[in-house]
């Protein structure tokens, strides 16, 4: 798996450029409207290439012989998660997207994840907060509100 991880790194990071090279050439923001069409290609292929340079980093710690199948732990895991993905999008209009994604955080991270409470609480209020300050504060994206108004 190092070869194969390695080779999936520089791939990846290429495609990183790519990304980068190519929001280069729109506008990147626009100091009436805020972000421009260049903005998020840019800010994804930095974070695909940062992902992707620790990928590399990483191969050399693979372990030899490892298969490649995932086992029943994991698969379950996949399906609650996949599962809390379709209830969160299903019940978006309801409980609205900031208090949706405070929700499928708890349940991810405390279900699935086993985390302590605190832990829980404080990352999906700390997502949710960013989430409405970027979303609904700054770049004034219309998301569902729900009953509750946020």
């Amino acid at each position: 798996m190092r070869s194969a991880d390695r080779v999936a790194a520089v791939a990846l990071i290429l495609l990183a450029a790519w990304f980068v090279a190519i929001g280069r050439r729109f506008p990147y923001w626009h100091p009436d409207t805020g972000p421009g069409s260049g903005f998020l290609p840019v800010w994804l292929g930095l974070a695909l290439g940062v992902l992707a340079a620790l990928l590399f980093l990483n191969a050399g710690g693979a372990t030899p012989g490892g298969t490649w199948a995932p086992g029943r732990v994991a698969l379950r895991r996949l399906a609650l998660i996949l599962g809390a993905s379709v209830v969160f999008v299903a019940a978006m209009d309801a409980v609205g997207m900031i208090v949706g994604t405070a929700l499928f955080l708890v349940f991810v991270l405390r279900v699935v994840e086993r985390y302590r409470w605190t832990t829980v609480v404080g990352v999906a209020v700390a997502a949710a907060a960013a989430n409405y300050v970027v979303f609904t504060y700054w770049l004034r994206v219309p998301f569902p509100t729900g009953v509750l108004g946020v």
